[in-house]
């Protein structure tokens, strides 16, 4: 979306005062602190270690003992804080935020209020409301801040690679494409039908409920749907979908997914994804068809194929999360800001109308998904 169109359809955004904002000057080595010290925040940490660039100075999380493991195993040296404000006042030039999803918004709010340099991790929200109030955030967010989602895929250098064979032309127009996130998923504990009351029942549970963790296609299939906006060069017009829950147990969350996405041209996207296989099954892969081939695109490798045959490939050597960190740190380091909050809130509100399609059982548009909070 340009930033006409933003405003346009979220209204003028809030602008955060200059005064509330402090200046975050480019260093060799930025300090960083992580928000959330769980198993997403601490891989992540570990990742900015290997990258290497920068030094892990602070660790926030509401729970002492993740503190505790956090310090012991990945940074003896982190100042660690309870409260995330403390961390955000502590002097850190930037913050990775890996909290439940349904935080999101207020820590993303606070991180900007800050003049910190932010990698949140996907998806944006779990809700409408919270994408629009996020698109102000990030509409307003000063210029030299990097502002980046946790789409890894963007930054992985096979990822790259395919994109520019896609824009040279390999397979020529896209005219019908198919991802598909295929795992296993095991049972949450929790009795049936206890939703969550507290905070801290909230964070303990919320990756089993669709208001707190936006559901199976928003939590976990964004990534695909990322990639799928990526390389068709837009957001889908509508959606129609179907899915649902063949296990019974405790939480909301689908364990299955499907859903047709239509894009300008009248062309369309396939989303499968579930949590229904085997143990130890996964299979996950974004597909685009063209005249001329197939452009097949996963974290393990990219090929070009013509028909059948195999033209052009290559195998992944680490994980694209990886490439994602180091870039958000070199932009960092070297005073290169980027702010890609629209599109990553643009990915996330393409698996929300994917999910009021479920919902609702039939066709669900791009302007009746915004119009729906």
């Amino acid at each position: 979306m340009s930033r006409t169109t933003r405003r346009t359809l979220i209204g003028a955004a809030t602008l955060i005062p200059a005064s509330a904002v402090r200046s975050t000057a480019a260093n060799s080595t930025p300090s960083i602190g992580l928000i959330g010290a769980g198993n997403r925040g601490s891989y992540l940490a570990r990742l900015a270690l290997k990258a290497g660039g920068a030094r892990l100075t602070a660790v926030s999380d509401l729970y002492e003992e993740k503190l505790g493991a956090f310090k012991q195993k990945i940074a003896p040296e982190a100042v660690a804080h309870k409260d995330f404000q403390a961390l955000l006042a502590s002097g850190v030039d930037a913050v990775i935020i890996a909290t439940p999803v349904f935080l999101h918004a207020g820590h993303l709010e606070a991180a900007v209020a800050a003049g910190k340099h932010i990698y949140i991790e996907k998806p944006a929200a779990a809700s409408v409301a919270d994408c629009k109030k996020m698109l102000r955030i990030v509409d307003s967010a000063p210029r030299h801040l990097n502002l980046s989602f946790g789409f890894q895929r963007r930054y992985g250098q096979l990822y790259l690679k395919a994109k520019q064979a896609q824009d040279s032309g390999a397979i020529g127009k896209v005219r019908w494409a198919q991802v598909q996130f295929v795992k296993t998923g095991g049972e949450r504990p929790g009795p049936p039908g206890t939703r969550p009351a507290s905070l801290d029942e909230k964070v303990q549970n919320w990756y089993s409920w669709q208001d707190l963790s936006g559901d199976l296609i928003v939590e976990n299939n964004i990534h695909l749907i990322d990639v799928m906006n990526w390389f068709m060069g837009s957001r889908p017009e509508k959606a129609l979908g179907a899915g649902g829950r063949t296990r019974t147990g405790y939480g909301d969350v689908r364990d299955q997914a499907h859903v047709t996405y239509t894009y300008p041209g009248n062309v369309r996207g396939l989303l499968v994804g579930t949590t229904l296989a085997a143990p130890g099954y996964r299979n996950v892969f974004e597909q685009f068809h063209g005249p001329l081939g197939t452009l097949e695109t996963s974290e393990n490798y990219w090929k070009v194929m013509r028909g059948l045959k195999v033209e052009q490939e290559e195998r992944a050597t680490q994980d694209p999360a990886l490439d994602s960190v180091a870039a958000f740190i070199r932009r960092v380091a070297g005073n290169t800001p980027e702010n890609t909050g629209v599109r990553g809130i643009e990915s996330t509100l393409t698996a929300i109308m994917g999910r009021l399609s479920m919902d609702r059982g039939r066709e669900v548009t791009w302007d009746e998904t915004l119009a729906s909070a």
